[in-house]
């Protein structure tokens, strides 16, 4: 196929799916512009006639049962405390300075359901487990689940452990920083190895600090993974503070996405995302969508988008539970972090932002520049993988190539990437294995409540 000379790595097909993205994503900024100065009522009429010709096209609603009335409710709640409050949980809000001047949100829960600790911010005993989220995602992404004893959180915390929930600079909870307003372009200037080098390890010692721990225990989700692959690989000293890692639905150096012209036209020039995008945050509308649209439509959309980029049919995710989820699922990241994602999958390496973004990686011959990788065979920390045969950002083989010899995987028969987090049997496939982990290599054993048995049977003993 003819190569455009002024783009040399574009095929004419991609240069006409270029022009018409850009046509798009300038209709939609227009249609949000507008959206922004229509009055409320308005945006009230569109969401109640978007309800109506939904059920018009599906039939009536059904009765609600009670699993549409936890998935209301969680809809309705609007930040990680009140989401917490549904199940009877009181968290603490702490903020982390990183040392080059971003303010992050944590979460911790300290004590059991109904109970509240009497001095905030001091050391439980309890060993310590910090669990972070994926990309465009929150902390509100591991409690927006349906029932108490699949929400990984509220177990651990019941089992006797307690429990830290990280944010990534820029989203939701850590939209601050003491060097730029979140309107400037620098401070969007961020990628994944700002992540590695600041906000995980400086999260993970003001954590340790606050509970007097000498070690945690690190779960991560998705590119929470690659945020705690980077940090170990290149911070050797974080390794002894953190006693186990244990990777949900890990993510290093993904093959790609299952929409091949997307694929190909970002693999060919990553920043390309930059002229999409801008150099903020992405995909900001989608608040705007959420808000004017019935959330079982803006669940069907979210799923159909799933379906082309990645090829995920959700089949183990309820859809009340898409419903509840979906709504606490999109928050604020930078461009450049995207960018960097599609520069390791065009280069099939797990590598540091490539700043040179004019040099592509030569395959076939000696190249004279090659983007540092993050160095993931040095990692001391016993490593856990759980991931699904059925996810296709994994490919387990070449991610055990990159890691040392005593990771540990774990697989999960038919389960694909967001199932790890909201699948309807978390409870038994993948709690459980996380459980069984943490005996094993956290601090302090012997103080947890609960040994054996699925994570439903380990809630039921404890609220006896």
């Amino acid at each position: 196929m003819p190569k455009l000379p002024f783009i040399g790595r574009l095929s004419i097909r991609e240069y006409v799916v270029l022009f018409f993205g850009l046509l798009f994503l300038v209709a939609e900024s227009l249609l949000h512009i507008i959206i922004l100065f229509l009055p409320k009522f308005i945006i009230d009429f569109c969401y109640v006639r978007s309800r109506t010709l939904f059920h018009r096209v599906t039939g009536p609603p059904k009765l609600k049962s009670e699993e549409k009335r936890m998935a209301d409710r969680i809809l309705r709640a609007r930040d990680f405390g009140e989401l917490c409050a549904i199940y009877g949980y009181t968290p603490e809000e702490h903020v982390v300075l990183t040392k080059d001047g971003y303010l992050l949100g944590l979460h911790r829960l300290p004590s059991k359901k109904g109970q509240q600790k009497a001095s905030p911010g001091t050391s439980t005993g309890n060993p310590v487990v910090y669990l972070h989220h994926g990309l465009l995602m929150n902390s509100e992404v591991w409690v927006c689940l349906t029932a108490a004893e699949r929400s990984l959180p509220f177990v651990l915390v019941e089992a006797g452990f307690d429990v830290w929930l990280g944010n990534n600079r820029g989203n939701k909870y850590s939209k601050k920083s003491i060097h730029h307003g979140p309107n400037s372009s620098k401070f969007w200037d961020y990628s994944i190895d700002d992540f590695a080098w600041h906000d995980i390890p400086d999260s993970i010692h003001y954590i340790l600090d606050c509970t007097k721990a000498r070690t945690l225990s690190y779960i991560g989700f998705s590119q929470g993974t690659a945020q705690a692959f980077a940090a170990l690989s290149i911070h050797p000293q974080l390794n002894e503070k953190v006693n186990v890692f244990i990777a949900l639905a890990p993510a290093m150096s993904p093959a790609g996405l299952a929409a091949s012209i997307v694929d190909s036209l970002m693999k060919s020039s990553p920043t390309l995302v930059f002229l999409f995008f801008g150099r903020k945050s992405i995909l900001s509308s989608a608040i705007m969508w959420q808000s004017i649209l019935y959330p079982p439509i803006f669940a069907r959309a979210i799923d159909t988008s799933l379906r082309w980029l990645f090829a995920w049919q959700s089949l183990n995710i309820s859809t009340q539970q898409k419903i509840a989820a979906y709504a606490h699922l999109y928050s604020f990241a930078s461009v450049k972090s995207v960018v960097h994602w599609f520069q390791i999958m065009r280069n099939a390496q797990f590598q540091m932002y490539d700043d040179d973004v004019q040099s592509p990686i030569m395959r076939t011959s000696v190249s004279s520049y090659r983007p540092a990788r993050f160095p993931t065979r040095n990692i001391v920390t016993p490593i856990v993988l759980c991931y699904g045969d059925c996810d296709s950002l994994v490919d387990i083989d070449v991610m055990v190539s990159q890691l040392p010899g005593h990771t540990v995987c774990k697989r999960l028969h038919s389960y694909e990437h967001l199932d790890i987090l909201w699948g309807k049997d978390v409870d038994v496939d993948v709690i459980p294995v996380v459980l069984d982990s943490l005996k094993q290599y956290c601090e302090t054993p012997d103080k947890l409540l609960v040994n054996g048995g699925s994570s439903r049977e380990k809630m039921m003993i404890m609220s006896d």
